[in-house]
């Protein structure tokens, strides 16, 4: 895989990197991108167009794999400041991204992309469970996997559970969907003088306490040498332009 890992090609007007060549990425989404605009659940026409962004990927010989979260039903970590048992709190969440897991593999394969879901908290009757020779053959062949019930495992976020699989997976690279295009000093949202960033190293996401994801997944990539790619999810066609090195994006790496 030495010779396939995700490489960063400057261009000639910067710095900035201007393609990203990968054979196998892993997409982490999470629950609220499957949302809209609605308070709960799912957005049938947002997770119909995210599939088709994943599709056209799909056809360009890229290997995907895909962790989707479930904090559009059901997050862990708010169950347990309500009092529940953060445990069973953190199970319940995992079943939630068994719920979006089915409803993505729904919406890709009507859109003609072959899919599976592995879930890493065995259900036969729902999907396959989680077995990593498994996975990488349903790629080799062309499929789409989606991992679903994060790690099997409570105290662990979905975030953790995409460093993990990209880890396992041998992955070039993480792409990081969110609702803005790229890691900035603050929230865009609130505060729109926020300084966004081209590239970062892991250590600068961490010191900073950036908040891209939690601190163990951003210190399981960088033990794992897999760049994060972060890109807005919302803005059409952003997927196959990130994986062509357009469009903006934040890259995540050693720096070197």
């Amino acid at each position: 895989m030495a010779d396939l890992k995700t490489r960063l090609e400057v261009d000639k007007a910067g710095n900035r990197p201007a393609a990203l060549r990968s054979r196998r990425v892993l997409l982490k989404l999470s629950g609220e991108a499957l949302m809209g605009s609605q308070e709960y659940g799912l957005d049938a026409e947002i997770v119909d167009r995210i599939a088709a962004e994943i599709a056209i990927v799909a056809k360009l010989n890229v290997e995907i794999c895909l962790v989707i979260g479930g904090g559009n039903i059901f997050r862990g970590v708010s169950g347990a400041a309500k009092g529940m048992d953060r445990a069973s709190a953190d199970y319940m969440g995992m079943l939630a991204t068994v719920i979006n897991a089915l409803a993505m593999q729904n919406a890709l394969e009507r859109n003609g992309v072959d899919t599976r879901v592995l879930s890493a908290i065995p259900m036969q009757n729902v999907c396959e469970p989680y077995i990593r020779r498994r996975a990488m053959r349903h790629m080799e062949r062309g499929r789409v996997v989606i991992f679903a019930a994060g790690t099997g495992n409570p105290f662990f976020t979905t975030d953790t559970a995409a460093a993990l699989r990209a880890s396992e997976m041998s992955c070039d690279a993480l792409f990081k969907a969110t609702k803005v295009d790229g890691v900035y000093s603050e929230d865009p949202i609130k505060n729109p003088n926020a300084q966004r960033y081209e590239t970062l190293t892991y250590h600068q996401v961490l010191a900073r306490d950036l908040q891209v994801m939690d601190a163990s997944a951003i210190s399981l990539a960088r033990e794992n040498n897999i760049p994060i790619i972060v890109f807005s999810i919302y803005d059409k066609g952003a997927f196959a332009d990130v994986i062509g090195g357009k469009g903006l994006f934040t890259v995540i790496d050693h720096g070197e």
